[in-house]
């Protein structure tokens, strides 16, 4: 199932202007998050680009489905990057969901908490509701039409950072149970690592990863994406491929020779905005385009 370039050229240059309409949005926890005081203030600002900056003490998601003729029974959740200070809800975000629903996948966009919490590791107050997230999508899968089995998630940047969190803490939830949600596994089918952060060790005189990524058999199949240029460091990406590689997890990583960092679903005439046609291919490759019982 390969596009050819010309038109998965055209089809992205349009997906701003036809962006998807959200079929639901509901809010990730029954009551206060983990570890936040019930007396935190929502403090949301859209910037221009829609950029959302301050402080979000309700995380949600946003569900965007496929017409009902395209739709494949896969879903994935959206961790937009920016941070942990902010939120890319538009390229990172609602386009990722626009892109993924042109394929026949449901796309769940999470809106996660920022900043980070005082007295949690900047990456914990995300990590816990993208957890949650993907308990909340296998719990109403038969609800909303979706495969319990084809539950991937995506993350660009610090939301690549979560992808990599959840796919390290898959048998240990961050977080008490709250309900018969969190019943339903964490762990997710498929992984996409768009220019992924805080992923590779600090000032390491050897390719090491975070201690916080623990790469296993057990993780996801998983597909990743940096450009050599990226200011983050294309480290993130390429020591996280060769883990999985040497724990015998499928994964596949592009390297572009340009592109630099935050680029999203953008288009644009580089090579890296190529990714999500490549990522498609590899969905099409491991079956997870072909519909299924959920979508009837």
């Amino acid at each position: 199932m390969k596009l050819p370039t010309l038109l998965a050229s055209v089809v992205l240059a349009a997906l701003p202007a036809f962006a998807a309409e959200p079929a639901l949005t509901l809010n990730v926890w029954p009551g206060t998050p983990p570890g936040d005081k019930a007396d935190l203030k929502a403090d949301e600002q859209m910037k221009p680009g829609n950029l959302l900056t301050g402080t979000v003490a309700t995380p949600t998601l946003t569900v965007y489905r496929p017409a009902k003729d395209k739709d494949t029974g896969a879903a994935v959740l959206i961790c937009p990057g920016g941070g942990f200070y902010q939120l890319s809800m538009a390229d990172e975000g609602a386009g990722v969901a626009t892109w993924l629903n042109s394929i026949g996948v449901t796309g769940i966009l999470l809106k996660y908490r920022i900043p980070n919490r005082e007295g949690m590791p900047r990456y914990m107050a995300g990590l816990q509701d993208a957890q949650r997230s993907m308990s909340i999508i296998r719990s109403k899968a038969a609800e909303w039409g979706i495969d319990p089995k084809r539950v991937g998630i995506i993350g660009f940047s610090a939301g690549g950072q979560l992808v990599a969190d959840v796919e390290t803490n898959y048998d240990k939830r961050m977080y008490d149970p709250v309900d018969d949600m969190d019943k339903a596994p964490t762990r997710p089918d498929f992984a996409f690592d768009i220019y992924p952060g805080g992923i590779a060790a600090r000032a390491s005189a050897v390719p090491a990863l975070s201690e916080d990524v623990k790469v296993t058999k057990d993780f996801p199949p998983t597909f990743l994406s940096i450009s050599g240029d990226d200011k983050g460091g294309p480290e993130n990406a390429i020591y996280f491929y060769l883990a999985l590689k040497k724990a015998g997890v499928p994964a596949e990583l592009h390297v572009w020779s340009e592109g630099g960092h935050g680029y999203g679903i953008r288009p644009s005439s580089g090579p890296h905005a190529d990714w999500p046609e490549r990522a498609a291919a590899w969905m099409a490759f491991r079956g997870l385009l072909k519909p299924t019982a959920a979508t009837k």
